[in-house]
């Protein structure tokens, strides 16, 4: 039964969209979108286009696919393709996303751009290990009161963050531009990017994934505000989810166009981190870094806390015996051990790992918004995300490292595939995998007469 007494007022939508922004934008959301503007040159702008498409277009269709299939987490979302799949996507999305991958990456990033710059060369590895102790200390303590998420994050940390960037861009694109503007990036050669680099480069910033797990934390906070009906909570996701994402692809674009403007002054950098305050200090010196520093900082703090917190929500759940509090502090510990490695080691071992969970994310979010018209067929699912899994594992191996791809099998199925498999050599290999899996689905569901009805999260538990 919908439930229709309570609405958001309009500083409710603003105050949440503003706590989905500060989640979503953190560690990666700062220096790959630089990263894909030093490289792209002239070719920035479709190079941004496909940057948005797959960290800004596909994060919104993220929460928008946990609210309209009403599910309690991604593993309820990935449920109808079967038990054993759904705890497998889980345990790695979340593996990645708290413990692995995104969530160490928001102290070293951080650490990187706002602490190194002033310490010492010797300094800097003990240095790591206090920061990260403290940042780490930080979302432990911010993150242990769900209810007071909104007021963390919306209320004090991103208004302050927000303001910030108005000052870096207003800074480099008006203050001091020295003739660097937006006009000088037509004259530039030609960068190595394109639309699908750009869409590939998304993947980085891991928003897609990371939106699955941020579904529930903003359906938890619609349900503090006394929104629980299934129709009026997806159309206040929506609403939310447009205010955050219209709000981080402006700033998107914006890091991109710097990124490109960089190159005439600074060279072209790995990840984005050294480029970008080498960029705060080509136009600000000091003042600019320390601004900078405060930036990275409260941007991969909020990111933290909401990643934390998905995680033991999400994880919780499934396994109540443990429960959120348990899960939190030790989320928590294996953030901070494993940022310790340093930020060239995480973002290396990255790949792989993102290049197997995006296509089966990307497959499960699209699914997930077409439940008005599908359901949960378990037929649809299974068929759809059988298929896509087939490339996504050869992505994982043609992105492995070095030492991994020259082995013998591994290269012998890069081989393989790079001949065979269409549209392997640029990354977009999972499309027709996705769609043909997707119609056969539908037309085996037909022909077995089963019903796409909506289920809810209890029933597929």
């Amino acid at each position: 039964m919908e439930s229709t007494k309570n609405k958001l007022s309009r500083r409710q939508y603003i105050i949440l969209g503003s706590m989905l922004f500060g989640l979503f934008f953190g560690a990666g959301n700062l220096i790959f979108p630089i990263h894909l503007g030093q490289i792209s040159g002239s070719n920035w702008l479709p190079a941004a286009i496909g940057f948005l498409l797959s960290a800004v277009c596909l994060p919104l269709l993220s929460i928008l696919a946990i609210s309209m299939t009403r599910s309690d987490s991604m593993y309820h979302l990935a449920r109808p393709v079967g038990k054993g799949f759904a705890l497998f996507f889980l345990i790695c999305t979340h593996a990645s996303l708290g413990l692995l991958i995104a969530s160490p990456r928001t102290a070293t990033v951080s650490f990187e751009i706002g602490i190194k710059p002033f310490i010492a060369s010797g300094m800097q590895h003990t240095a790591l290990i206090i920061y990260s102790l403290i940042f780490f200390t930080i979302t432990y303590f911010l993150s242990r009161n769900q209810s007071k998420m909104t007021s963390y994050v919306g209320k004090i940390l991103n208004p302050f963050l927000i303001l910030l960037l108005v000052a870096v861009f207003a800074t480099a694109f008006i203050i001091k531009g020295d003739g660097a503007t937006l006009g000088t990036i037509g004259k530039m050669n030609a960068g190595g990017s394109n639309m699908i680099n750009g869409f590939l480069q998304g993947y980085n910033t891991m928003d897609a994934l990371a939106g699955l797990g941020f579904g529930v934390t903003i359906v938890t906070a619609l349900s503090f505000f006394g929104i629980t009906g299934t129709n009026e909570r997806s159309k206040s996701v929506a609403k939310i989810g447009s205010i955050s994402m219209g709000l981080e692809a402006i700033i998107y674009a914006l890091l991109i166009a710097l990124g490109a403007i960089s190159t005439t002054f600074t060279k072209t950098t790995a990840n984005g981190g050294p480029a970008f305050s080498a960029i705060m200090n080509h136009y600000t010196g000091i003042i600019g870094t320390s601004m900078l520093a405060a930036m990275a900082i409260l941007a991969c703090l909020t990111t933290s806390i909401g990643l934390v917190t998905s995680f033991s929500q999400d994880l919780g759940k499934r396994f109540p015996k443990i429960g959120f509090k348990r899960f939190l502090p030790f989320t928590c510990i294996g953030g901070f051990l494993i940022s310790n490695f340093g930020l060239n080691e995480i973002i290396a071992l990255s790949t792989p790992i993102l290049m197997l969970l995006y296509p089966l994310a990307i497959g499960l979010i699209l699914l997930g918004v077409m439940h008005p018209f599908i359901g949960k067929s378990p037929i649809i699912y299974k068929a759809t995300i059988g298929l896509t899994l087939i490339p996504a594992i050869l992505d994982a191996i043609h992105a492995l490292p070095p030492f991994f791809a020259n082995m013998g099998l591994f290269k012998a199925i890069d081989s393989f595939s790079t001949s065979y498999i269409p549209w392997f050599s640029i990354g977009m290999d999972f499309v027709p995998f996705l769609l043909i899996g997707f119609i056969a689905g539908l037309i085996i569901n037909k022909f077995a007469k089963q019903p796409m009805r909506s289920t809810s999260a209890s029933e597929i538990d």
